[in-house]
């Protein structure tokens, strides 16, 4: 299995208190988020990773010049040139080619979690399976589920529709890549640029494709797009992935 780490965007909405820093590179116990991503990765045994990167890229390739990794692990860096204009569909379809011939995982990089979330998700029994979490989380995009298929994915999902929250990480099978490639290649051919690659995975479950999921199982994790969600998450995420470390 591959990894890709979406880290293209430019995260305006949190330069205030992070100010000219990509948004994996905000500070968790004096590591970053990009770190505990790849660490999660690599004990899940995905140690081919790519990062998609725009936005202060040069930042993010020397942390990463500066990181200690382990053995095993390879990292490879995509440029997304056009950043600045298109949304992380046009990032994931950068890294197509890359991801060919394998099954992978997809992460927005502004996610922070507890590694253990990802142990049952690298283990997909669906062609498609997003990671969800059970309570409601404002701002982010939630998913309604029915006979274990994830049928809607949308921002606009109201609290008394919604069956969870999802949080930005994403995993494809094999089996699925060549329907999905060319169905994201469709989109940005038609020009829609700005979606998220999300769009693609639900006009492959309208159209039928099982799209399954794994639960956070009130595990801990926050996806920190501006001032109150890295409030959120030094108050109420860190904590908890300290104690993880420390049991």
């Amino acid at each position: 299995m591959k990894a890709v780490i979406l880290a293209a965007g430019q995260g305006t909405r949190i330069r205030s208190v992070h100010g000219e820093h990509p948004k994996c590179l905000i500070e968790v116990d004096e590591t970053t988020i990009l770190d505990h991503q790849l660490d999660a990765l690599s004990t899940a045994g995905v140690n081919e990773v790519a990062i998609v990167v725009g936005y202060e890229k040069e930042q993010i390739v020397s942390h990463i010049g500066n990181k200690r990794l382990g053995d095993n692990q390879r990292i490879y860096f995509i440029e997304n040139g056009a950043f600045a204009i298109t949304n992380n569909i046009y990032s994931l379809w950068t890294a197509s080619d890359w991801l060919r011939g394998d099954s992978f995982i997809v992460l927005n990089a502004d996610v922070i979690f507890d590694p253990d979330i990802l142990n049952s998700a690298v283990q997909p029994f669906a062609p498609i399976s997003m990671i969800v979490d059970p309570l409601w989380r404002d701002e982010t995009m939630k998913v309604m589920i029915e006979d274990d298929r994830v049928t809607r994915m949308s921002k606009k999902i109201s609290q008394e529709e919604f069956s969870g929250t999802y949080i930005g990480i994403t995993v494809f099978s094999k089996s699925i890549q060549n329907r999905f490639f060319d169905k994201l290649s469709t989109v940005i051919a038609a020009g829609r640029i700005n979606d998220f690659f999300n769009v693609v995975v639900q006009e492959l479950a309208d159209e039928g494709v099982h799209v399954g999921y794994t639960s956070t199982d009130g595990l801990a994790w926050a996806e920190i797009d501006d001032p109150l969600d890295l409030t959120f998450a030094q108050q109420s995420v860190f904590p908890n992935l300290s104690a993880a470390r420390s049991v």
